[in-house]
């Protein structure tokens, strides 16, 4: 069976310059995906549509929560990234433990990052780095009509 998620972004690198090698485009999203709803779901199917070979870089859990603030995540990354690598779409899983993606936007290399639509192409943290590394930075999915917050501030109401 296929290794599908990784921990380590240098193993990871190693087997997309393999695929870079017969002219496959490799598409990187990132996020923290805590409680995954259909605003990631379009997101990740439209980014995947900007190349051949769709990378996911979700925090880990430390990071998330520095990220978010306590009480999250939600979900542990290992189950994070197994939701996520049971997508059609999706042809790898990386959990990094850095705020930013720049570390691995650096190590992976991808011709494209895809950030959603609660940013502008250059509102992007990570944008200099892209741009310095030769990758192109899209916008893609839906309006931020949802979020892992919104679905949790709900639940909380409800209880």
């Amino acid at each position: 069976m296929k290794e599908i998620v990784f921990t380590d972004a240098g193993r990871l690198a190693g087997i997309l310059d393999d695929i870079r090698s017969v002219d496959r485009k490799v598409v990187l999203a990132n996020g923290c995906f805590d409680i995954i709803h259909v605003g990631h779901v379009r997101y990740l199917e439209e980014a995947a549509d900007q190349g051949h070979i769709l990378v996911v870089a979700i925090n880990d859990d430390d990071s998330t929560r520095r990220l978010k603030g306590e009480g999250r995540p939600v979900m542990p990354a290992v189950e994070r990234a197994e939701i996520l690598s049971a997508m059609r779409f999706v042809d790898y899983v990386l959990i990094f433990a850095e705020d930013t993606v720049d570390g691995v936007l650096r190590e992976l290399r991808p011709d494209v990052h895809a950030k959603g639509t609660d940013y502008t192409v250059e509102t992007v943290p990570e944008i200099e780095t892209a741009r310095e590394i030769g990758c192109v930075t899209v916008i893609t999915g839906d309006p931020k009509d949802r979020s892992s917050r919104g679905i949790i501030s709900r639940l909380r109401r409800e209880e």
